[in-house]
């Protein structure tokens, strides 16, 4: 049985510029400095587009992990969704949602995976506290991303 989680975050920036820095592997790796991660394969720079995949290497709970996630589903501004399609888990999708409200855009990440190792008890322990930690960080780096452009922007 697997395992889900959702991450909401808001910010005044526009849908249409969190979308499309949230599919750009830059700032994915950017994002996850803390991790180590990097591309290994695949597209390894600039924004992903529909059924294009992108080969992580990162560091994990101690251990070094490798996957490959495609992006399965795109509806620019509005939903992606990326899905491994070869990796440590014995499935992992994410949904990418969206939504701007009133000058408020609402990012809504949508996590599910199964774990062949830990199993249902390890997932809610270990897997799923840590993941929503590092969706919930690189979500926080793209604000300060977004905030860095418009910053540049402005004085430029």
């Amino acid at each position: 049985m697997a395992s889900s989680f959702v991450v909401r975050t808001r910010t005044r920036h526009p849908a249409e510029a969190l979308f499309d820095l949230s599919l750009d592997v830059g700032a994915h790796v950017d994002s996850m400095a803390a991790t180590s991660e990097t591309t290994i394969g695949g597209v390894t720079s600039g924004r992903m587009a529909l059924g294009e995949s992108v080969t992580w290497r990162a560091r994990h709970l101690g251990v070094t992990w490798t996957m490959t996630s495609r992006i399965t589903a795109l509806d620019r501004p509005h939903r992606f969704v990326d899905e491994q399609v070869a990796g440590p888990f014995r499935s992992f999708r994410h949904v990418h949602l969206f939504e701007r409200r009133e000058g408020v855009t609402l990012m809504t990440d949508l996590i599910r995976l199964e774990s062949p190792v830990f199993g249902r008890v390890g997932e809610r322990v270990v897997l799923v506290p840590h993941l929503r930690r590092l969706i919930g960080e690189r979500n926080r780096a793209l604000l300060r991303m977004l905030d860095a452009e418009e910053s540049a922007a402005r004085q430029g």
